[in-house]
């Protein structure tokens, strides 16, 4: 399987252009022509299994189950075996090294553990090393807790593998290794980007020197070509970390290579602990999930929990426009959002399809709107120039397919777009619960304020928003004209933003 992020094969593809039948997991299929239109044409390749409650099998509880009080009741916490866990209310509780507590407090200028690493970073960083399945909302914090239990792992003195993080995504891939890099600047702990190369730095991994970094981040194709050709060793690795875990063991994302890396783990270093983080875990993957990783690992594992009610954002407030037709969705976009967005922060605006992005993206340049499109079928080296110039802050709107949906983190990011809602891969006239809860999760990071505008077209979107309401039991506000600048002024001013 190819890599979510290449969009071809990961080994010349960048040298070739970018044809139009090329598709990537995060980009629906685009409609060929009308005689040809489907239900399948609908499509979003990111959909997944619904968001259960993640109910956890009563019989596994055992006693000292549960933290100490932890400060934000909604997670729940499950452990296995007799070791006991106490919440990190400072980072010093975590016996980590100076050089880690530098990086935290110096580099990353944290104060003190959110309340999800309070609670999972003691389950990380105890020793016996058990295995993880954690869920927990977009923007509180998951990052640090792998990165950090990455390092804490890691032995600066032996020049081997030693900690390997998978993601869907380059994007995702990137963004992760540079918190690494920030948080262990001052161990002398080496990393390594497991993503395929743009057409000017390609190697053929035949000629490529054996993987020394002791801390390697990659999508799943490009780690795979690595352990398959034995660039990658296994032997001395002591941490797994599936980002997106849910996506990546899901049938519909990449099952087989996810656990094609844990077979190798497994059979080289059996001892190996695995964390699977994610901010949404369906009932069907959470099952999957769990089944892997005791039958693979054969061992203890502890659970972290977001009960299903509690998956919001209370942060961003939620609104929906009626619009007459697609035209009228674009000025909404160009009238609306973007000119008194410019006030309040960076946008990130959602498609379904490829050709939907350059639509949208062509509409808005030729109204004099500077704005940045990314999706599945640019090459790499583009898709790296486009997101560094979006965190850098030089360009203010982005438009994407659902390639940015998980996981991307950008605190400047106050407004989200919908200008279409996700649908599920294999039912188009479901919404996908999953991946709208990860795209709002794109504003408001951190607890920060932030507004999600979903502009609906017709009968079909209002049937799918009322379907998104009713799943996670929250009234979406309307508002009331999409022609008012007064109406969408006090939106954001409703939202903190204005």
């Amino acid at each position: 399987m190819a890599d979510s992020s290449n969009t071809s094969s990961s080994t010349a593809a960048t040298t070739t252009a970018n044809p139009p039948a090329i598709r990537s997991w995060a980009d629906e299929a685009d409609e060929i022509d009308q005689a040809e239109k489907s239900s399948a044409a609908n499509e979003n390749d990111s959909a997944e299994p619904q968001i259960g409650s993640l109910q956890i099998d009563e019989t596994k509880r055992v006693k000292n189950s549960t933290l100490d009080d932890p400060e934000d009741s909604r997670i729940e916490a499950v452990t296995s075996g007799d070791t006991l866990y106490k919440s990190a209310k400072r980072f010093e509780d975590l016996n980590l090294s100076p050089e880690l507590l530098k990086g935290l407090y110096v580099e990353m200028k944290f104060e003190r553990p959110s309340n999800i690493q309070e609670i999972s970073l003691p389950m990380i960083l105890t020793p016996p090393y058990k295995n993880l399945i954690a869920q927990a909302h977009n923007g509180s914090g998951k990052t640090t807790c792998f990165v950090l239990g990455m390092l804490s792992r890691v032995d600066p003195k032996l020049a081997a593998p030693q900690a390997l993080c998978i993601c869907p995504t380059r994007e995702l891939a990137i963004q992760n290794m540079e918190v690494l890099l920030k948080m262990g600047k001052f161990t002398g702990i080496t990393s390594e980007l497991a993503i395929p190369a743009d057409a000017a730095n390609y190697i053929p991994v035949s000629k490529r020197p054996p993987v020394s970094a002791q801390v390697v981040i990659g999508t799943p194709g490009t780690i795979n070509k690595w352990v398959t050709a034995r660039k990658l060793g296994m032997s001395c690795m002591k941490i797994l970390v599936f980002d997106e875990a849910d996506h990546m063991l899901a049938e519909t994302g990449f099952q087989d290579d996810s656990i094609r890396i844990m077979k190798a783990i497994v059979k080289a270093s059996a001892d190996s602990q695995v964390l699977l983080f994610s901010a949404t875990f369906g009932e069907n993957v959470k099952a999957f999930v769990t089944k892997i990783v005791r039958d693979l690992f054969v061992k203890d594992y502890n659970q972290m929990f977001v009960k299903k009610e509690e998956l919001s954002l209370d942060s961003v407030k939620q609104y929906k426009v009626q619009c007459p037709d697609e035209l009228s969705k674009v000025m909404v976009i160009k009238d609306k959002i973007l000119e008194l967005g410019q006030k309040v922060g960076q946008t990130i605006i959602f498609v379904r399809t490829k050709n939907g992005a350059s639509m949208l993206h062509k509409s808005l340049v030729d109204y004099g709107y500077e704005v940045t499109t990314i999706q599945g079928a640019l090459k790499q080296e583009d898709r790296d120039k486009i997101i560094k110039e979006f965190k850098e802050g030089l360009t203010q709107v982005l438009i994407s397919t659902d390639l940015l949906a998980r996981g991307f983190d950008q605190s400047q990011v106050n407004l989200v777009v919908n200008y279409d809602l996700p649908v599920r891969h294999e039912s188009p006239s479901e919404p996908d619960h999953e991946v709208y809860l990860h795209r709002i999760g794109r504003a408001g990071r951190f607890g920060r304020k932030g507004a999600i505008f979903n502009l609906l077209c017709n009968d079909r979107d209002s049937m799918l928003m009322s379907k998104i309401e009713n799943h996670f039991n929250s009234q979406v506000t309307e508002i009331a004209s999409w022609r008012s600048d007064e109406d969408f002024e006090n939106a954001l001013k409703k939202a903190g933003l204005l």
